[in-house]
């Protein structure tokens, strides 16, 4: 695949453009009639030096990078890129040339970007060269410099940082004393590319809604997120970029992802080219680096494996693959599970878990699968016709890499849990996250014995891997167990498995894998992970010697992992492998509203409540959900104490009803009950059949769909009704926001699913091997 890349300022110099503004008079002509001069004279000849000047700088980059584009374009044997993509500046070229502007309003809003960049005064900027983003951030941070953040990210060991003048000048001793030999203030006016460019975003975000823009017809990366242009954000990315670092190394990283090998800079020079150049060279070198890095071994049995605990009948897979041996340091590839990686084909033993309403959406599952982890889709609350859509789109984008799907227990509906496992039997769903499972069902049985054979060597082999996500120890055990011989006998009698299948239910387990949920957000009983992990692990043990299983069953950890420190925790205590939950529902690709994630951004670890399940709601499960800003948990938790106080709305007090129907539904209990008669008469009639007989039941159906109501207005984001949100996250996401303050991901707009995984995993290696040092004696303890 092809992308062509299109360069920004410093790229100028005189004589660009040349023959092309003769081979495009008409453009050339609108060009001088906006910017009221002659754009050839300032690019051939600069009479009065004005080309090296921001104001001047910008238009006449874009129009000569623009006629550059069109004399390719004009050419019929002029291939078109799979992508597009431009350092800063250069990103309006790619989106003119990808068709989300014509020329003449990208040259305005050029214009107008360089003029007020231009206005901008007291910043400064400087290059570091030869240093990671790791450690010019723990210099930083260590050195007290927190007006100064990084704004060019333009290799791995080539980046830019920003901030008020006085501190570029003030920081240059103190990085040279941290050993980076390479500090080089650059001449400019401002802090380009930082939150000191705020009063410049903001007026260039009052011009820019002037314009309309269309969807690009050809990819293009944006700066900001390193990731494509979707189809309503250009004018908020280039507003963004304004203050946002340009991410150009992980632009680069992407696209060779998605199997980019040809990349043509398009425009003056070849700046772009040389940093492709660099960033590849760079990458080879640190990863080599990495693999030859020696580290202190680590003390004996510090991580516990099942070479330190009983034997059963084939050792546990070690959660790091072995303690790090004296030869090598320990690498985010390498923490989990080795066998647990290599069963699943991921590079990392790392998972996204399924939020639901499609919160873990497509867009998640296949950017965590392009990246080496598997993400799960969040299927509980999405219509059968949605779910098989995003599954057409997740299997078109990954081309056969792993995937995972939520199959959530219906406590109200089995028959369309069923529904579900036909459905994933035919598109050939290899990986399920079974969760609210109290028991097992037919649906998840169905599905576990599917497909289960026995190999010519005499093993068993399963075809569809199911991963429980348990938080009690009786829950646990079902999953260990084989499955049920009641619905075992009944589904051979209905001649839904084969007798050979039926008889290899008795030698397998009904999961392949378990993650031991803590204080996770959703559905939870807020254990804590320091005493449930354990238990389970034992009971993982226990089942395996009682039943003689083949194959170990995985053990991982999820719920209030968020930053190193947590990850790291897991991993110590034996962790096969990690799933994390909240921290990836505040990203660019979760599906919900940029209302709530703007919400969760701003929660600390103490803003989460608890309050009734709307999916089990008779029941009183519990789910733990964003408390900061809205009314919800309180006003649930009340729901459901009436609905055990009372047996019908008839019974509450007046003053209460009138509570409920104008503050809380803000419309009637007649006005619901239509609503939800209409809705169960399509999807469960038997439910309003219920209703008729009981009017407790009645009730209970008015006060869920309040839960169905306060989820749907958070993922559509209905402002005046905010107070109601109904927000399932853990604390994890608090740990996470304070974790990155003061960083790039501070912003939600800046992050992607993807890159957290893979920062967390490395930073999380990174601690362990800091611990292993300080604990070994190697080096002297830093709080």
């Amino acid at each position: 695949m092809k992308a062509y890349m299109f360069p920004g300022q410093g790229s100028q110099k005189k004589g660009m453009g040349d023959s092309l503004f003769d081979e495009f008079p008409q453009v050339t002509a609108k060009a001088d009639q906006v910017l009221g001069y002659s754009i050839k004279e300032l690019c051939l000849e600069d009479p009065d030096n004005l080309l090296g000047q921001t104001g001047h700088t910008q238009p006449a980059l874009y129009t000569v990078s623009a006629l550059m584009w069109m004399r390719h374009a004009a050419d019929k044997n002029g291939e078109k890129p799979d992508f597009m993509a431009g350092h800063s500046l250069g990103e309006y070229n790619a989106l003119f040339a990808a068709g989300a502007f014509d020329f003449e309003t990208g040259l305005r809003l050029v214009r107008e970007r360089g003029r007020l960049m231009a206005l901008a005064r007291g910043g400064g900027m400087a290059a570091i060269i030869g240093s990671e983003e790791e450690k010019i951030q723990d210099i930083l941070r260590e050195n007290n410099l927190t007006t100064l953040s990084l704004a060019n990210y333009n290799s791995p060991l080539q980046i830019v940082i920003s901030g008020p003048a006085g501190d570029i000048e003030k920081a240059e001793p103190v990085f040279k004393a941290a050993g980076v030999k390479h500090y080089r203030p650059l001449k400019v006016s401002a802090a380009f590319h930082s939150p000191y460019m705020k009063e410049a975003a903001e007026e260039f975000a009052r011009f820019a809604g002037e314009f309309t823009f269309e969807e690009p017809r050809i990819p293009v990366i944006a700066n900001v997120t390193a990731r494509p242009h979707g189809k309503e954000d250009v004018r908020e990315l280039l507003v963004a970029q304004i203050t946002s670092p340009v991410r150009w190394t992980d632009t680069i990283r992407y696209l060779t992802g998605l199997g980019v090998t040809d990349f043509r800079q398009l425009g003056p020079g070849s700046v772009l080219t040389g940093l492709l150049r660099r960033i590849r060279t760079e990458e080879a070198e640190l990863q080599k680096a990495r693999e030859n890095d020696p580290a202190p071994q680590a003390p004996d049995n510090i991580l516990p494996t099942a070479d330190n605990r009983p034997q059963v009948t084939e050792a546990r897979p070690q959660p790091m693959d072995s303690t790090p041996p004296a030869t090598g340091r320990i690498t985010p590839e390498n923490l989990g599970s080795r066998a647990f990686r290599e069963e699943y084909n991921l590079k990392y033993a790392y998972l996204a878990g399924a939020m639901f309403r499609g919160i873990a959406s497509k867009e998640l599952v296949i950017a965590m699968g392009r990246a080496g982890m598997m993400g799960h889709l969040g299927t509980g609350g999405m219509k059968l016709n949605e779910i098989e859509d995003s599954i057409r789109d997740i299997q078109a984008g990954l081309d056969g890499k792993p995937c995972g799907m939520n199959l959530l227990h219906n406590y109200y509906d089995p028959d369309a849990e069923e529904k579900l496992v036909d459905l994933y039997l035919k598109y050939g769903i290899k990986y399920v996250e079974a969760a609210a499972y109290m028991q097992m069902t037919p649906g998840l049985v169905r599905y576990r014995l599917t497909g289960l054979h026995r190999e010519n060597d005499g093993s068993i082999r399963t075809s569809h891997k199911v991963m429980g996500k348990i938080s009690r120890p009786e829950v646990a055990e079902a999953f260990l167990s084989p499955a049920p011989e009641r619905i075992v006998s009944k589904m051979l009698e209905e001649e839904k498995i084969t007798r050979e299948q039926a008889d290899l239910s008795r030698k397998v387990p009904m999961a392949d894998a378990l993650c031991a949920e803590a204080d996770s957000g959703g559905h939870t009983d807020g254990a804590s992970a320091y005493a449930l992990f354990p238990a389970i692990q034992r009971l993982c043990d226990d089942m395996m010697r009682k039943h003689g299983y083949e194959k170990q069953v995985f053990l991982g950890a999820a719920g209030g992992i968020g930053t190193p420190g947590s990850a790291a925790a897991a991993f110590v205590l034996g962790a096969d492998f990690i799933l994390t939950g909240s921290i990836n529902q505040c990203t660019l690709e979760a599906g919900t509203s940029d209302l709530v994630k703007d919400m969760l951004q701003e929660m600390n670890v103490q803003d989460t409540d608890y309050a009734p399940a709307g999916d089990m709601f008779e029941t009183g499960a519990k789910v733990q959900l964003l408390r900061k800003g809205v009314f919800f948990p309180a006003r649930a938790n009340k729901l459901y104490d009436l609905y055990r106080q009372y047996d019908s709305v008839h019974e509450i007090d007046e003053k209460t009803k009138k509570q409920l129907q104008e503050k809380y539904f803000k419309r009637s209990f007649d006005e619901i009950w239509e609503e939800t008669e209409t809705f169960f008469s399509q999807r469960d009639p038997e439910q309003i059949k219920r209703a008729e007989k009981s009017p407790k039941h009645k009730m209970a159906l008015i006060f869920r769909w309040y839960f169905g109501h306060t989820a749907r207005i958070a993922s559509e984001g209905t402002e005046a009704e905010k107070v109601n949100f109904q927000v399932h996250t853990g604390p994890a996401l608090g740990a996470f926001n304070q974790w990155v303050k003061g960083t790039g991901l501070e912003n939600w707009r800046n992050r992607h699913v993807d890159r957290i995984a893979e920062k967390l995993m490395r930073e999380t290696a990174d601690l362990l091997n800091r611990r292993f040092e300080e604990m070994s004696g190697k080096k002297g303890y830093q709080k």
